[in-house]
């Protein structure tokens, strides 16, 4: 049990940077579409849990150290090179955004120099990634507990605190932007994003785990966590919704509208999400070239750090940014080979 939470919370650890950073996401993809986007939050969490007990699955089949032997083993010798092209480029994509990201958290919360505070987070990455990849785990499982606790204050305060009846959070909820036609397209998107960003680590991290049992149950816990995060997130803006919309930071705001110092301890969450994103994504992306424990890795890791850090400063994110909206797109492609693999997996275990 306690090495399936292991995997299952720095799975969470891994995606919430690229998912709930800003409580944008969330607002677009369930809370804009009011009452049903609750019912949204049921459908991702179950999406979740499945999707991350077939990734966690296969990788421990395989005892992968890297995703390209599992994203070979799910789409083939031709897809397989789509579906690993595509991955390898989301998860430096989603790297450097945080390392952007990361400048711009520290220059609004302490008005240091946006390039000095991404210089901050490259380093903390590296740093982090001198480590084997059990410690890393460790590592990123340990912001998980933290941010849940501070979710549930804001919760608990905003079902308070709500000014508004149902039915005008409802309507007032329905104005805000969405990122798509419907609650259940926004969910499948929803997950398929994060799952294209996220996939990689989560195979490497049942790679870890011997006992597929062991591994699946964790990406389950993950995926449980991850539904658990969307629906009380949702609800929170949902309640108040009258004074978060419009608002770039919504999650930030309503941790301000508690107490400033809460603000700061929501801003330092923010950070801990953002630093476990870039090192899941900055190590999978790494280790899709180098093995970890040749002597090109470490090199590679500072190279390619300085490579993101500047990629983060010529308006690179920028071109991530156009491209996020077409991640969860090309993500059902990869939705739709993991389940077949793995329903592949356990046919021939079965028979």
């Amino acid at each position: 049990m306690k090495r399936s939470l292991r995997i299952g919370g720095a799975f969470v650890g891994l995606i919430i940077g690229a998912g709930f950073a800003s409580g944008q996401e969330i607002l677009q993809y369930f809370t804009s579409f009011g009452t049903m986007g609750l019912i949204g939050g049921i459908v991702a969490t179950l999406v979740f849990a499945f999707l991350g007990m077939a990734l966690a699955q296969l990788g421990s089949d395989l005892q992968t150290t890297s995703h390209k032997g599992v994203i070979y083993h799910i789409g083939g010798r031709y897809i397989g090179v789509i579906l690993d092209v595509l991955i390898t480029f989301f998860l430096f994509g989603v790297a450097v955004v945080m390392f952007a990201g990361s400048g711009s958290t520290f220059n609004q919360m302490f008005g240091i120099d946006p390039m000095v505070g991404s210089i901050i987070m490259v380093v903390l990455t590296i740093a982090t990634l001198l480590l084997n990849v059990k410690n890393i785990i460790n590592i990123i499982a340990i912001v998980t507990p933290y941010l849940m606790t501070i979710i549930f204050v804001i919760l608990v305060y905003s079902i308070f605190t709500m000014d508004i009846s149902w039915a005008e959070a409802d309507a007032i909820a329905k104005e805000q932007p969405s990122a798509a036609g419907n609650w259940l397209l926004g969910a499948i998107l929803y997950v398929s994003y994060n799952l294209a960003a996220g996939a990689a680590l989560l195979i490497v991290m049942g790679g870890t785990e011997k006992d597929r049992k062991v591994a699946g149950l964790g990406g389950i816990f993950g995926g449980i966590m991850l539904g658990a995060l969307i629906i009380l997130i949702n609800i929170a803006m949902f309640v108040k919704i009258d004074t978060i919309a419009g608002m770039d930071m919504p999650t930030l705001e309503l941790a301000n509208q508690i107490h400033p110092a809460v603000g700061v301890l929501m801003s330092i969450a923010l950070l801990g999400m953002m630093y476990n994103t870039a090192v899941g994504m900055f190590y999978s992306f790494t280790v899709r070239f180098f093995a970890p424990e040749s002597k090109s890795f470490k090199p590679a890791l500072v190279v390619v750090g300085i490579v993101g850090f500047i990629a983060s400063l010529v308006g690179f994110t920028d071109l991530v940014g156009k491209v996020y909206s077409t991640m969860g797109y090309l993500g059902f492609a990869l939705i739709i080979a993991i389940l077949l693999a793995w329903l592949r997996r356990n046919k021939v275990k079965t028979a």
